[in-house]
């Protein structure tokens, strides 16, 4: 019987051990999507407990705690620190196959050299234990243990970027942290709060009223350009589905209006402003040779009185089945019909998406190797099965080797060995393609092939530097 998560933890093979241990293991990372808060990592935050930096907005976490019947207080609520731990080491053993198990474990030997299992019978030892090492941690430390070389935050258009600006010149921060410009309260018009976000947000931003779609790209790009300014790189656009019409700026000028009135809205019409505003900003993406990522596939706050309660990103959001994939096909149409397609990197909740996504972006390519990606398994498909399905749908279906590779879309500092997961799976399959002669057992390039996927190939795309 193998140990649990011992060294060699699913290195099932001499080729996957070889590849992980003398490469990989080694790399640092690169997060181009996560949640951080620029504000912790400027004023360097210290937490109260490990409750706090490791439970504290995690929604997976608060997925299956909630499942194992523990209650809402122990959960996202006001129980004291120590019982909200002792709640979700209670769900732990519970958690047999899940991911979740094996972050967390791997959150604890890699954060705090932590080796026990967590369960009800250890949770006070290692919360004790967890808590004194606290101490003499912060932000910043994590960033260091973890060998982050960049990041990139998420960042309404509105954002001011103080803390960016800090950091930046601050020469004791050794990660490089750059703003990334995700512009979707201004462009999903039928969410809750549009109106007041232009009039009050958007427009005071720029310093002039928003009375048409002509005035919200102009203030995008304005935005944009201040972005840039700050050293921003990549853009994201989260999406509920994939949603494309002809440009028609009138029936784009109908749906702004009616948005702004608090009249229903039509839908060709809605359609029509968002495939506006979101081609005015590729346009501008492609200028500066930023990356584009989008996001589509959920089906977000679907729990009406836990949103009520809570607000949104408590876990509450699902897998879209509708998730308008034939679409982005017209969108990317539309893009090359204009000012040329940015660099792009697309991620569906929906894993049934992903050999459509890979063909379809398959049509576009060229400008660069893997000018278009298929991302990383996201979300709930964050797993070992999801990941081993990404890369072999993106291996059959496109260039593996050009792969930008993992990011957490995390909000904890802990989250980082999830790339230490994924590049495990990665030499996992790799190795079994290699023993099972799919691939010459050729040690230069197998090496140079996952240092790519683990760092190089990222750093090159998006433009780090580091």
């Amino acid at each position: 019987m193998t140990e649990f998560m011992n060294q060699d933890f699913l290195l099932s093979t001499p080729v996957a051990r070889e590849l992980y241990h003398q490469t990989a293991e080694n790399m640092p990372i690169i997060d181009y999507h996560c949640h951080l808060d620029a504000r912790e990592i400027a004023q360097n935050k210290t937490f109260r407990s490990i409750t706090e930096v490791w439970l504290g907005g995690d929604h997976y976490k608060w997925r299956v705690m909630r499942a194992a019947g523990m209650p809402e207080a122990c959960v996202t609520g006001d129980a004291p620190d120590r019982e909200k731990f002792q709640a979700f080491a209670a769900t732990m053993p519970q958690l047999i196959g899940s991911p979740i198990y094996h972050w967390s474990h791997l959150e604890l030997r890699r954060a705090f050299g932590i080796q026990e299992i967590l369960s009800p019978d250890t949770a006070d030892s290692i919360y004790t234990q967890a808590n004194r090492i606290l101490q003499g941690c912060s932000a910043r430390t994590f960033l260091e243990k973890f060998q982050v070389r960049a990041l990139c935050t998420t960042d309404d258009p509105a954002d001011s970027l103080r803390w960016h600006k800090q950091i930046a010149a601050d020469p004791d921060i050794t990660t490089k942290v750059l703003p990334a410009f995700r512009p979707d309260r201004a462009i999903n018009l039928e969410k809750p709060g549009f109106a007041a976000y232009i009039r009050d947000t958007l427009g005071k931003a720029v310093g002039w009223e928003l009375c048409s779609v002509e005035d919200v790209a102009a203030a995008l790009v304005e935005r944009i350009g201040y972005f840039a300014a700050q050293g921003c790189l990549c853009a994201d656009h989260g999406m509920d589905a994939c949603v494309f019409a002809q440009p028609d700026v009138n029936a784009a000028n109908a749906a702004f209006r009616a948005a702004m009135d608090g009249r229903p809205l039509d839908s060709a019409q809605a359609a029509a402003y968002r495939t506006y505003l979101t081609a005015a900003c590729a346009k501008r993406y492609t200028e500066l040779d930023w990356v584009m990522q989008i996001h589509f596939g959920c089906l977000r706050n679907i729990n009406g009185p836990m949103f009520r309660q809570s607000g949104p990103d408590m876990g509450g959001d699902a897998i879209r089945t509708d998730t308008g994939v034939d679409d982005l096909a017209a969108l990317l149409n539309l893009f090359a019909e204009g000012s040329g397609l940015p660099k792009m990197i697309f991620y569906s909740l929906n894993p049934n998406d992903s050999a459509a996504v890979a063909s379809i972006i398959g049509c576009f390519q060229g400008g660069g190797a893997g000018r278009l990606q298929l991302g990383s398994a996201w979300w709930f498909g964050d797993s070992r099965p999801g990941m081993r399905a990404q890369l072999t749908e993106l291996a059959s279906g496109g260039v593996l080797g050009q792969f930008v590779g993992m990011l957490t879309d995390s909000r904890s500092f802990l989250s980082y060995p999830r790339h230490e997961y994924f590049r495990r799976v990665l030499c996992e399959l790799i190795g079994e393609w290699v023993e099972s002669g799919q691939y010459p057992a050729d040690w230069r390039q197998l090496n140079k092939l996952v240092a790519d996927l683990s760092f190089h190939n990222t750093n090159r795309y998006f433009g780090f530097g580091v």
